[in-house]
């Protein structure tokens, strides 16, 4: 088996995540398989290297951590059908060639609830990478979570144009925190948001992992995701020769995604109401993109009585109503 990582694993974030899923499907089948990890590999041409060369190893089953891979990595699975690839992110699939993605708006959702009821000034910073169709389904997730305990909650949001880049990031968290918000969350990579939001009292929110050592005073949770069912179930079906490429989308009830263990600022009774809608959403009886749901411009994205369908997703390219984007 092989682990191809854009990045170095590090102790939080998206690569840290993954391979605490790596970790786990060693743990599971053991002595059954050999794993090699690749970090520090760039999506593109080195991506592509890497991949042919655990390939042509005898790899039999690749997992490609990273959207910039899912190309090149068709392009070596049409020449490997005896082998196994998955790309995560990725939203094309061949033969033996598969994606996997998490529903980070059910997270989304349950993090803004908490954002919602913690907020006294009704005024909640974002800072994200890029504003691309998964980072747009989050936030819009969010917004929609804390409107719904918190109906004057709004959200603030700056992009810094780069998936981990702490410097941006801690610049960008400064500039929202001087305008005010009082509950700060991101979609980057590193704990600099909430490093720089605890530091001048503010509330925070993760992403990726569970970052309360980055902020010990002020941290309320994290959204988090875990692969470790899943590749062991897609190893496990390598080994059974069956490779038949498929996209992969799992969320609360599949145990992907997750919120982290709440920090002692959050009251009883809002961690009991996000274990209600937690419940919900598993039971499928809250959609988080149930209508009416209007943009930030006011035009109805999602009609009442609809809701907004899986596939809309990966084109996701509008910001919910409560939504404001500003400059770094």
């Amino acid at each position: 088996m092989g682990f191809i990582y854009f990045g170095p694993v590090g102790d939080v974030g998206w690569t840290y995540q993954h391979d605490l899923g790596r970790k786990e499907l060693e743990k599971n089948l053991g002595s059954k398989i050999v794993v090699r990890t690749v970090p520090n590999t760039l999506e593109g041409a080195d991506g592509d290297r890497v991949a042919r060369e655990l390939s042509a190893d005898g790899t039999k089953m690749i997992f490609a951590v990273g959207f910039g891979y899912m190309k090149a990595v068709l392009q070596i699975a049409s020449e490997n059908p005896d082998k196994c690839y998955a790309t995560s992110s990725a939203y094309m699939t061949g033969p033996n060639a598969s994606g996997y993605n998490a529903k980070w708006h059910e997270g989304g959702y349950l993090a803004g609830i908490v954002a919602g009821k913690t907020t006294k000034s009704n005024s909640i910073g974002f800072v994200g990478a890029h504003p691309v169709p998964d980072v747009m389904w989050y936030l819009n997730g969010f917004v929609q979570g804390a409107r719904s305990v918190n109906p004057k909650a709004n959200v603030r949001a700056v992009f810094v144009g780069s998936w981990s880049d702490p410097p941006k990031e801690t610049e960008a968290a400064n500039a929202l925190l001087n305008q005010g918000v009082d509950v700060m969350t991101h979609y980057t990579n590193s704990p600099a948001v909430v490093t720089a939001a605890d530091g001048r009292g503010v509330a925070s929110i993760s992403f990726h992992s569970d970052m309360r050592k980055y902020a010990p005073k002020h941290y309320l949770t994290g959204v988090t995701h875990h692969w470790g069912d899943f590749y062991t179930k897609m190893t496990t079906d390598a080994l059974a020769g069956n490779c038949k490429g498929a996209l992969y989308f799992g969320g609360i009830k599949e145990g992907n995604v997750k919120l982290a263990p709440f920090g002692p600022q959050v009251p009883k009774d809002v961690a009991d109401l996000v274990a209600t809608k937690t419940k919900e959403i598993a039971d499928g009886r809250l959609n988080v993109f149930a209508g009416p749901i209007k943009d930030n411009k006011g035009v109805v994205r999602v009609a009442a009585g609809s809701v907004l369908p899986p596939s809309d997703l990966g084109k996701m390219d509008w910001f919910a109503e409560g939504i404001s984007v500003g400059q770094r």
